[in-house]
């Protein structure tokens, strides 16, 4: 199964930042159990390859990604370290033209049809809507996608348990990214059974819509 055919199946996308590359084994042992074997992790954090790297090596049933790739020589890193697919918070020429080069799947953040021409003219036909709530959230994706009957998106910033189910229920919608099940506070005060059970939470609401 490939990376885009597991995160449809799964529904949502962790974005993992992980301060501590120690709690990469509890914290992706927790999304796992919770029944998520996807992860986003960010490159905002300095360890950020090396939690990847670990990932990679560690849990090969699960789909690792590197998030908040904003040039080459992060991606380089990323898929030398094992990753499975880039996202970016916007959209980077060199990126996708990288990942292209590498058949890697990228997720680049586009929230306007200028950009999103863009990455159609590269082939992508999906992509990280982000920040959703800040740019419109389900109003705009909805917009955005009449328009643009080829691409489906992948909404982060803002989405939580509350809203999650609204998201997915639109078609048009592969998956959801999100932190909150995966909270700084909780991965620093150790609470892994709570990740879990986030994660859990997260996956039923999820499956419950489709």
């Amino acid at each position: 199964m490939t990376a885009y055919e597991t995160i449809s199946r799964v529904k949502v996308v962790p974005v993992v930042k992980i301060e501590n590359a120690e709690d990469t084994h509890n914290l992706l042992g927790a999304l796992d159990r919770g029944g998520i074997p996807v992860a986003e992790i960010t490159f905002r954090t300095a360890c950020a390859a090396e939690a990847i790297e670990y990932a990679s090596k560690n849990f090969p049933e699960m789909i690792i990604g590197a998030g908040t790739v904003t040039n080459v020589e992060q991606a380089e890193k990323a898929v030398y370290a094992g990753a499975e697919f880039i996202v970016g918070p916007g959209w980077s020429d060199s990126v996708a033209e990288f990942c292209k080069s590498v058949n890697m799947l990228y997720l680049p953040g586009c929230v306007t049809p200028t950009e999103i021409m863009r990455a159609m003219d590269m082939g992508i036909n999906v992509v990280k809507f982000f920040p959703a709530s800040v740019y419109g959230g389900l109003k705009a994706i909805k917009a955005l996608a009449a328009p643009f009957t080829g691409i489906k998106f992948v909404p982060t910033g803002g989405v939580n348990a509350l809203n999650l189910a609204e998201y997915l229920a639109f078609d048009k919608i592969v998956a959801v990214g999100g932190s909150w099940m995966v909270d700084g506070k909780l991965v620093k005060e150790g609470r892994f059974d709570e990740i879990e059970r986030l994660a859990r939470e997260a996956k039923q609401i999820a499956d419950s819509v489709r």
